[in-house]
């Protein structure tokens, strides 16, 4: 081996394999790919509770250690509320980071941190950064809190302006930036003073394999989609900045004029349990747990129509990580989103790309 293919990455983050959506993919992609050229990994991560917001079965408990693909992946405990908002989602994030400060890192020559969560990033960053030995840190930054706090009105002034300083802080005290997107990379560079030579932008991929060709008759049946309506499918975390609420209506409204359309509502998060009570009795509204990665690819392709949907004023803060897998889909995407926004921007490239 060459000295480069020896070196000890540790990578740090909250989600992980065998969680199926959010950020957890990518990074079990990313050290998927790090092993396959040969370099050594260890994986420090939580217990695996997204987007249900409860531990997995046959999961939790106290710290634990397994391989995953020649990976070592630790497991620690941290709180988990069932309602991840305002001070329990904080003291989540925060009781991951203890954890973290305090679990054995081995000598690593570099260490990628995975953002979100950021502050659980930001306690680990202040141990890296006390080290006796100055390692290379790099984060990986796949939403901005900061805009995000700010875009959905989640918190004060005062709250929002401490998160942009935690923000700001963790990010300067890094070796490198990674961010998804050159919309983030401006704003670190125009609000954070972050040079540009500090910041690197790779896009995020699709984590799943080209869909095979099967039948999708029997698998809209199996969903009990009916052959003569249109099933509009909305993938992924359904959390606040999603805002839901309004597809819900917009099957309610379906409903009130008798139209052959079913608003699907696939997967899981904070808001689902509302939804539900919200669309209870809708008949034109349906919701399906998560799916494994088989079951979601063919769900995704036997759509009519995909949707991503967000809060009004939400359009800087993040790239919804479904438009990867609804690209490979290859089926129509809509979006109902802030015209300006980064959402907006990819969806119009992917069309333009295609034409």
């Amino acid at each position: 081996m060459t000295k480069q293919t020896q070196l000890k990455v540790l990578v740090i983050g909250l989600n992980f394999s065998p969680e199926v959506t959010g950020i957890a993919p990518y990074t079990s992609g990313l050290v998927q790919g790090l092993v396959e050229r040969g370099f050594a990994v260890d994986v420090i991560t939580a217990h695996p509770h997204y987007p249900e917001w409860k531990v997995h079965a046959g999961y939790g408990g106290g710290k634990t250690s397994e391989f995953l693909d020649g990976v070592r992946v630790t497991r620690l405990p941290h709180y988990v509320p069932s309602r991840p908002e305002g001070l329990k989602r904080l003291a989540s994030e925060i009781s991951f980071g203890i954890r973290v400060m305090f679990a054995k890192w081995g000598r690593p020559d570099v260490i990628v941190m995975v953002s979100p969560a950021l502050f659980s990033t930001a306690l680990a960053m202040l141990r890296a950064r006390m080290s006796h030995r100055k390692r290379i840190v790099n984060i990986w930054i796949q939403d901005l809190y900061s805009l995000g706090m700010a875009e959905t009105g989640t918190g004060s002034d005062f709250i929002t302006r401490v998160v942009t300083w935690v923000e700001r802080v963790t990010i300067a005290a890094a070796s490198g930036v990674v961010v998804i997107h050159p919309r983030f990379a401006a704003h670190l560079g125009e609000k954070f003073g972050i040079g540009s030579a500090q910041i690197e932008v790779i896009r995020n991929w699709t984590h799943l394999k080209p869909t095979p060709p099967f039948d999708f008759t029997a698998v809209r049946a199996t969903h009990g989609w009916n052959p003569d309506e249109t099933v509009v499918l909305h993938a992924g975390n359904m959390g606040v900045k999603q805002a839901l609420g309004n597809v819900v209506e917009a099957a309610r409204l379906a409903e009130a004029q008798d139209l052959p359309v079913r608003f699907v509502l696939l997967g899981n998060g904070s808001q689902r349990d509302a939804l539900i009570a919200q669309g209870r009795g809708i008949s034109r509204l349906q919701f399906i747990d998560s799916l494994d990665d088989f079951g979601f690819q063919r769900a995704l392709a036997s759509a009519d129509i995909l949707l991503v949907n967000e809060k009004l004023g939400v359009s800087e803060m993040a790239v919804p990580s479904k438009l990867t897998s609804y690209y490979n889909a290859g089926r129509p995407v809509i979006a109902a989103t802030d015209r300006r926004g980064v959402t907006a921007a990819e969806i119009e490239s992917a069309g333009e790309e295609s034409l």
